[in-house]
């Protein structure tokens, strides 16, 4: 189970946060070292107030400890002092390939990149706010999760996690028809199992009353409140661990389960404030 408590939480019933820097397999311990220090090459010492690092994170896998040699990918999460554009964004992707090709025990590397106004905003602070706070592992400069709220499983952070299905499921369409190979359908069928699990545990997370982020954990709880979708759940966190390329299982959960699950989402917890 994912956290440091019972059901993810702390002693005081918030969310724990659910990774650290202990908790990484000795396998991925180089592969942290050299993206610490690649990182700073790349947008400075974040402890010098000229660099435009603010704070860099790890998420996912890796700092859970439940990465798997050459089939788990690497996430991070850089927060930037003042706006970030189009060269940031460049940076980063280079940042991601060159790991990436560089180490063997990571499948793929994937960076975001947001300015810490945003990070800190009345706007994110149930979405972004709580996934710096309680999903990311610090790794470079000032920890902003000092600035946010604790958090609890309600039904308000259900919504700005996840409520915004309805507005993905025509952008995955569109991404399955344009889809030329099998690596794309592969990447599009994992973020697609991965999201919909995550987006069906936040369905029940505030009547369970805890937190995790593993995918099999998060269909099995999401099946005891909803059964007669419990093996629909199943496949997508099977897809989401395993992608495949198989049209039936991207079409069930696309125009199947996806639609479905909007819709209950919608009507249990609402629709996820508008973004500009």
């Amino acid at each position: 189970m994912t956290g440091n408590g019972a059901r993810g939480l702390a002693a005081d019933g918030t969310i724990a946060r659910e990774g650290s820097p202990d908790r990484v397999a000795p396998e991925f311990a180089p592969v942290v070292e050299a993206t610490r220090s690649r990182i700073v090459a790349a947008f400075g010492d974040p402890s010098a107030g000229s660099s435009r690092l603010h704070s860099a994170y790890l998420y996912g896998s890796v700092p859970r400890g439940t990465a798997v040699p050459g089939r788990s990918d690497l996430d991070l999460l850089l927060a930037l002092r003042g706006s970030s554009g189009p060269g940031d964004r460049a940076t980063a992707d280079a940042l991601g390939r060159a790991l990436d090709a560089d180490f063997p025990q990571i499948d793929g590397v994937g960076v975001l990149v947001f300015d810490t106004a945003t990070l800190l905003s009345e706007l994110e602070r149930y979405d972004l706010g709580f996934f710096v706070a309680c999903l990311c592992t610090p790794l470079l400069g000032e920890d902003l999760a000092a600035r946010l709220p604790r958090y609890r499983p309600t039904s308000l952070l259900a919504r700005e996690t996840n409520g915004d299905l309805a507005r993905l499921l025509p952008l995955w369409r569109d991404r399955r028809a344009a889809a030329t190979t099998d690596a794309e359908l592969l990447r599009l069928s994992r973020h697609v199992g991965r999201h919909l699990t995550r987006t069906g545990f936040t369905l029940v997370m505030p009547r369970w009353g805890g937190w995790t982020s593993d995918l099999t954990e998060a269909a099995d709880l999401f099946g005891r409140y909803y059964p007669s979708r419990a093996d629909q759940m199943r496949l997508a966190a099977r897809t989401g661990r395993t992608p495949t390329t198989a049209a039936p299982t991207l079409s069930l959960l696309v125009d199947e389960l996806g639609p479905w699950l909007a819709a209950e989402y919608a009507r249990v917890h609402g629709v996820k404030t508008p973004r500009p």
